[in-house]
């Protein structure tokens, strides 16, 4: 018998790609009914069709699953995609309040979901692109 660990991928633990599809469609679900959530919402085409399959794709990728983002769209480059939205606290704080509640809503395992916001909330840090963060500083990183 081996004593080989196995690591299983988060992708894997908060259920594959039946999870991220509720996942996606619960976070563009709050942007879409909560009023802490306009100012996001307001950055989006009226359609969130296709960003959520895009988001779909990359959080299938992101959490270990199948590589379904970078074929299409190669290297995520998130920050520099978004530099035409000003992100900042506010927005931030907007966009972690959809993704905690969908997250809720969608991932049963609590070890898992806490690693996942954890990650989550580290990647919306990232992407405030206002004048004065300490990334564009170069003294954070993700």
């Amino acid at each position: 018998m081996s004593d080989a660990v196995v690591e299983v991928s988060m992708f894997e633990r908060i259920g594959g790609a039946v999870v991220i599809d509720r996942l996606v469609e619960a976070f563009y679900h709050r942007m879409d009914t909560l009023p802490e959530a306009r100012v996001i919402r307001a950055m989006h085409a009226p359609d969130l069709g296709l960003v959520g399959s895009v988001l779909k794709r990359y959080l299938s990728e992101w959490t270990g699953g199948p590589k379904l983002y970078s074929p299409e769209k190669g290297h995520p480059r998130l920050r520099q995609r978004h530099m035409g939205f000003s992100i900042g606290n506010a927005e931030r704080d907007a966009w972690l309040l959809c993704m905690r509640g969908a997250m809720a809503e969608t991932i049963s395992d609590d070890g898992a979901r806490q690693e996942l916001d954890a990650a989550l909330t580290k990647l919306a840090d990232w992407m405030r692109n206002q004048a004065g963060n300490p990334h564009d500083a170069g003294t954070v990183r993700p």
